[in-house]
C-alpha cells in the first residue's frame, strides 16, 4: 500500500474557463512583457523594484506589483539578448500595460570574428576559478515565494475486489461498480493541483535551514478532489466496508508476504481532517531547490562544470542587464552525464547568471523495471529547469528565481490478498492496475535576501505545521498586495464545479 501511495500523484480537476485581464481597480497592476519585433510574450525578465527586490514574469510574459510601492519609484526590466529599459507606473498606465523590449544589438562578435573567438573550456576554468569569491549561501535569510503544480494523465486505473469469503456476491458486484466509477470518473478528468506559500528561508550553510511560512494556499475542488489523501480516502473507504477494522491482517501479494499485522484503525488510515502543512517537508522541497542552485557539493549545476563529464561549446555573446554575456553551450561527455543546456556567463566577474538544462536526448533519472516479475515500473523521464541569478549588495550572486521540472512514467500491477489473523481467516482479494505520467513544476521567486548574524538564525524557531486557506476558484485578491509569482492562465482558469 505504501509503494502504490508514492506512485499515485493524484490532482485537482481543472475546468471552465475565466479570461485573463488587467486589475487596474485594485492596489495591483499586472503588466506583458513582449518582444518589441515579433509581439511573443517574454519569459523570465526580472522586474527590479528596487536595487535588491523585484519579481518575475512568468512564462506568458505577465508580472504584477503593488501599485502604492512603486507609485513613486522607478522601474527596471532586463532579460538575457534585450535593452533594458526603466520607466515609471504612469508611463506602464500609458502603454495599456504591455511593454516591449527591444532587441540588444551586439556587434561584439565581429572584433572575435577578425581576431580570436572565446574558448568555452578557458571560460569554465575561470568559472569554476571563482565560484566561491561569486557565490554564497551561508548566514542568509531569503524573502520567497513557492509555487507547486502537479499534472497527472492516467492510462489506466482500475480497482476490483475478486473475492470476499465472508460477503455475499451482490455486494462485492455493487463495491466494485463504485470502484469502477471512481476509476472512469479520475482518468476522464484533466488533473491539476496548484499549492502556494510565502515565507523566509534561513540558512546557515549549505546544509542546515529553517523556514517560517507566513501564508499559504491551495486551489481544491471540493467535489471533485483527487489528491493523493482524497483518492486514497474514497477507494478506501469502498474497500473498509469488508474489513473489520477491529481486527489485524496478514497482507500478501503473489507468494510475497508484505505485511503480517497490519491494523486498519491506525493513524495511517485515517485523515486529520485538518488543513495545514507539514514545515518540515516543505523546508526540505525549497532546501533543495536552493541547494541544488549553488555551485556546492554534488549539486546539478556543481556537476555540469565538470569537464569530465561535459562538452562545452562557445555560442555567442550578449548583454543581460547591460552587462557582457557569453553564452556556453554543454552535453554530455561521459555516459554518466545526463544533461543538455546553455550557461549564461558575465564577462567581468565569470559568474553564472543564468543556466538552463534538461536531460539529453534518451538520458533518464530513476528507472525500476520488475514489470513482468513483480508487476511494477517507474522511470523518471523529465528533468528539465531554469536558474537565473542576480548581484546582491555584497557583489555575490543570489538565485532570483528556481524553476524545476520533473517528471515520471509509473506502471503498477499486482494483486493483494488481506487474510484475517483469526481462527476463521476471512479474505479479502483485489486487484490494483495503474498506469501513467506525472509531473511537477516548482517555482521559487527571491524577493529579497539579506546576510544576517548567527545570533538572528539560532533565535529563530521553526513551527511544526503551517494552516493554508483553500479556495474553490482562482481569486486574483488572494495575494493582493504581494511580490508573487504571476499565475500563468492554467491556474486562472480554475473553478471548482
Amino acid at each position: 500500500m505504501n509503494y502504490i501511495k508514492s506512485l499515485l500523484k493524484t490532482f485537482i480537476l481543472l475546468t471552465a474557463f475565466l479570461c485573463i485581464t488587467t486589475s487596474i481597480n485594485s492596489q495591483n497592476i499586472t503588466a506583458k512583457l513582449i518582444d518589441h519585433s515579433n509581439k511573443t510574450p517574454i519569459p523570465h525578465a526580472t522586474i527590479k523594484t528596487g536595487k535588491h527586490s523585484g519579481v518575475i514574469s512568468n512564462e506568458e510574459g505577465y508580472f504584477s506589483l503593488n501599485s502604492t510601492d512603486i507609485n513613486d519609484k522607478l522601474i527596471t526590466i532586463s532579460c538575457m539578448g534585450y535593452q533594458s529599459k526603466t520607466l515609471n507606473l504612469e508611463t506602464i498606465k500609458k502603454l495599456n500595460y504591455i511593454i516591449s523590449l527591444k532587441e540588444a544589438l551586439n556587434t561584439l562578435n565581429e572584433v572575435y570574428i577578425s581576431n580570436k573567438r572565446p574558448n568555452a573550456d578557458s571560460i569554465i576554468a575561470r568559472v569554476r576559478a571563482k565560484l566561491d569569491e561569486n557565490y554564497d549561501i551561508n548566514l542568509k535569510k531569503y524573502s520567497i515565494f513557492y509555487r507547486g503544480t502537479d499534472y497527472s494523465n492516467f492510462k489506466s486505473l482500475d480497482f476490483e475486489i475478486e473475492k470476499a469469503s465472508h460477503v455475499k456476491s451482490k455486494n462485492i458486484r455493487r463495491a466494485n461498480y463504485s470502484l469502477d466509477s471512481l476509476s472512469k470518473h479520475i482518468r476522464m478528468s484533466n488533473i491539476i493541483d496548484f499549492s502556494d506559500f510565502k515565507g523566509e528561508l534561513l540558512t546557515l550553510n549549505g546544509d542546515s535551514s529553517k523556514l517560517v511560512v507566513n501564508k499559504a494556499t491551495k486551489l481544491v475542488d471540493h467535489k471533485n478532489d483527487f489528491s493523493i489523501d482524497a483518492v486514497q480516502e474514497k477507494a478506501q473507504s469502498l474497500i473498509l466496508k469488508y474489513l473489520d477494522t477491529t481486527k489485524t491482517y496478514k497482507i500478501k501479494t503473489g507468494i510475497f508476504k508484505i505485511e503480517d499485522s497490519l491494523s486498519l484503525d491506525d493513524e495511517n488510515f485515517k485523515g486529520t481532517g485538518k488543513q495545514e502543512h507539514n514545515i518540515s517537508d516543505l523546508k526540505s522541497i525549497t532546501g533543495s531547490l536552493l541547494g541544488h542552485s549553488m555551485f556546492v557539493g554534488n549539486s546539478l549545476l556543481k556537476t555540469i562544470l565538470d569537464p569530465k563529464l561535459y562538452d562545452y561549446t562557445y555560442e555567442d555573446m550578449g548583454y543581460n542587464n547591460n552587462e557582457l554575456t557569453y553564452i556556453i553551450s554543454y552535453k554530455p561527455r561521459k555516459g554518466k552525464a545526463k544533461y543538455t543546456g546553455k550557461l549564461f556567463i558575465a564577462d567581468e566577474s565569470y559568474a553564472i547568471t543564468k543556466v538552463d538544462y534538461k536531460y539529453y536526448g534518451s538520458r533518464h533519472g530513476e528507472k525500476l523495471n520488475l514489470r513482468f516479475l513483480l508487476g511494477v515500473k517507474f522511470i523518471q523521464n523529465v528533468s528539465e529547469g531554469t536558474y537565473i541569478y542576480e548581484k546582491n549588495s555584497e557583489n555575490k550572486y543570489q538565485p532570483k528565481y528556481i524553476k524545476n521540472i520533473m517528471g515520471s512514467y509509473f506502471y503498477l500491477n499486482r494483486d493483494l490478498k488481506f487474510i484475517e489473523n483469526t481462527p476463521e481467516k476471512n479474505k479479502v482479494g483485489f486487484s490494483i492496475k495503474i498506469e501513467g505520467d506525472s509531473r511537477n513544476k516548482e517555482e521559487l521567486l527571491f524577493t529579497n535576501i539579506e546576510t544576517i548574524a548567527l545570533e538572528n538564525f539560532a533565535n529563530i524557531e521553526q513551527k511544526k505545521v503551517a494552516p493554508y486557506e483553500t479556495y474553490k476558484a482562482f481569486e486574483k485578491s488572494t495575494w493582493q498586495n504581494e511580490e508573487v509569482l504571476e499565475p500563468l492562465k492554467e491556474m486562472k482558469q480554475f473553478r471548482s464545479q
